[in-house]
This record gives C-alpha cells, structure tokens and sequence, in this order.
C-alpha cells in the first residue's frame, strides 16, 4: 500500500450491490469497501470473525441470537464460526476487513471474485 487511500474516492467507483472491492491491505488482510442494499445470504466464517464498520447508511446484522444495528462510524465484530446476514433497508457502505482470500459467503464455491481498485 503506497499513500494515502480516500475511501469516498474508491465507493464512487462503482454501483453494484454486495460487490466488495479491495482497496489495499497490511498484514495479511484485505481493506475492501463495498456497497450494500436489501438481504445477504445466511453463511459463517469458520476460520475467521468478520469485521463491519459503516461509513455512510445503516445496517442490521442479523444473528440466530439476536440482531445488531449499526450507523456511520460504528464497528461490529461477528465472531467466527457464528451465523449471520446483513441487511440493509437502503444503500449503505461498508469497510470490511478480512484475511487475504475470506469469501465473502463464507463458501469458496458461491463467493464473488473481488477486484483491486
């Protein structure tokens, strides 16, 4: 990663939903920002908790246990193994940090490919 990375910047790259792009990474771990509205799919990370900070909009990550809303500069940590699904009623954007090569559904079989910007 060399400079500075303007988040807005890279966000106002593209338009698609649940589509996380990675802007940069350290130690081991992809920085992606991604677009969300309406449901993600049910799936968990066995071998990693999964990272939600919201820059703009709101969230609900909706766990077997209970829920958790999220507004702009509010983080969530789900642990790994634990079932989840966001949710967003209108647009929102996220940061998302995660090991190099998490898929995004928890299943390397149903994951989208994330692009470098």
């Amino acid at each position: 990663m060399n400079g500075k990375i303007n988040l807005a910047d890279k966000l106002a790259q593209f338009t698609e939903h649940w589509q996380p792009r990675i802007v940069g990474s350290f130690n081991g771990h992809d920085l992606m920002v991604v677009k969300v509205k309406g449901e993600f799919v049910w799936h968990s990370h066995p071998d990693t908790d999964d990272f939600f900070q919201v820059l703009n909009g709101r969230i609900r990550i909706e766990m077997r246990d209970g829920d958790v809303e999220l507004g702009p500069g509010e983080i969530y940590v789900v642990p790994k193994g634990v079932e989840h699904r966001p949710v967003a009623e209108e647009e929102a954007e996220l940061l998302l940090i995660e090991p190099a090569g998490t898929p995004n559904t928890g299943d390397p079989e149903t994951a989208v490919f994330k692009p470098h910007i």
